[in-house]
């Protein structure tokens, strides 16, 4: 007996772009080559053509379309992928001349987002960001998709399959919109409830692939997936992080980020990106060791502007620095620390640059605590932090680390 095992040839991909100089088309094409192979593709052939402004008929110029399509043929493309929003015109219009599927950028990010999206809530934002933007390209194939034409049993009322997939699709839009709209409510009494119980919670942002994920597994071991590819994760994972002066925040991490992320994107995970927006401090993480650091900054704060997150304190955390033979000539935004997540270095530092920066929540005192009291040094444990304890013959002389609106119940037993 002969045991064959099934492997799947991944997809030949070609890449095109249009050069308006609006942006870099060089590093964008790096990037969607990174999004290719996330997906599970490979970039075989990448093509940039410089023009004034998109063709509105084909992306590209007429004359690159018959070079592309030539390409195809003599490299066995099997799916072309345009670095930028297609029309459903333009997508029609490079399907019928080259003969290949043909997706464009937010297509691709999309299909990463289906593929790593684990909850509940993750898969419905996938499904209706999907929707939304899938909708204006349901154009039919003529009457090939119609229940009307000519003939016996075609007379009379009737409507096109187009019609008929298109309201179908708006119905399942309306559903998931309604699914959303109930989730966001209970996770907006969720983050109502920690601000009443002064639960203070910490987000880190940052764009993809910049190591969040194994930053959040050496703080809190969370266990979160960490790979070296662009969105390995996508659902926002919350883990308890202990500081050390032993005040608990909610570590919280959310989606990566890309250049040119699309609005109808950024809609759809508003909730996954909101966690930013409702947290006392903010954790920026760059790749130090990537030549487009100070890019990555860049945009990962335009998008905190756009989420209105100006007021939130930021701290940039600059991580990989074990493959940046200079640290200090790294660019950086507002306060910076250097760490390598992989190796543990400069943890420590983050850690009390964390606390220093967080709104003050306790104060360190000396307490002469009575023998009877010994329930107060218990709530101190649970909540604080003992720094040292000595018996005298009056009670129990105790350094420690207490919550400000837990002063009011001890300021009799305050010593300093």
């Amino acid at each position: 007996m002969k045991f064959y095992e099934n492997t799947s040839e991944k997809e030949k991909v070609m890449l095109i772009s249009v050069d308006t100089g609006e942006f870099s088309a060089e590093e964008s094409m790096e990037e969607l080559s990174e999004l290719v192979r996330t997906a599970g593709g490979e970039t075989e052939l990448t093509m940039i053509q410089k023009l004034p402004e998109v063709n509105p008929a084909t992306f590209v110029g007429s004359g690159r379309i018959a070079e592309v399509k030539e390409a195809c043929e003599n490299h066995e493309i099997d799916l072309i992928v345009a670095d930028d929003e297609l029309s459903p015109a333009q997508l029609k219009n490079i399907e019928d001349i080259t003969g290949v599927r043909v997706i464009d950028r937010t297509m691709l990010i999309l299909d990463i987002f289906a593929l790593h999206a684990r909850t509940g809530e993750g898969k419905l934002q996938v499904e209706l960001a999907q929707l939304k933007y899938s909708l204006p390209f349901l154009t039919g194939k003529g009457k090939g998709l119609s229940r009307l034409g000519g003939g016996i049993g075609t007379r009379g009322p009737g409507e096109s399959k187009l019609e008929s997939d298109k309201r179908h699709i708006r119905r399942r839009i309306y559903a998931l919109e309604d699914e959303l709209k109930r989730l966001e409510k209970r996770r907006n009494n969720m983050r109502k409830r920690r601000k009443k119980d002064g639960i203070i919670s910490v987000a880190i942002v940052g764009y993809t692939n910049a190591g969040k994920s194994t930053l959040m597994n050496r703080l809190t071991n969370a266990g979160v997936l960490a790979e070296d590819k662009l969105f390995a994760t996508l659902d926002p994972t919350a883990r308890k992080l202990t500081l050390p002066d032993g005040q608990s925040v909610m570590l919280v991490d959310t989606v990566g980020l890309v250049r040119r992320l699309p609005h109808k994107l950024v809609e759809a995970f508003k909730s996954t990106l909101e966690e930013a927006k409702n947290a006392d401090l903010i954790l920026n993480v760059c790749d130090a060791s990537s030549e487009e650091c100070s890019e990555h900054l860049r945009i990962t704060s335009e998008l905190l502007r756009e989420l209105e997150c100006e007021d939130i304190p930021v701290i940039s955390v600059m991580n990989k620095c074990d493959l940046v033979p200079d640290i200090y000539s790294l660019p950086t935004i507002g306060k910076s620390v250097m760490i390598s997540a992989l190796e543990g270095r400069g943890i420590d530092t983050l850690l009390n640059e964390i606390q220093n920066t967080l709104p003050r929540t306790r104060t360190r005192v000396k307490l002469l605590i009575p023998f009877d009291k010994g329930g107060i040094l218990a709530d101190i444990r649970n909540d604080g932090v003992i720094h040292s304890e000595e018996y005298t013959p009056d009670g129990t002389l105790a350094d420690a680390t207490v919550n400000l609106n837990y002063l009011e119940k001890i300021k009799q037993y305050i010593k300093e």
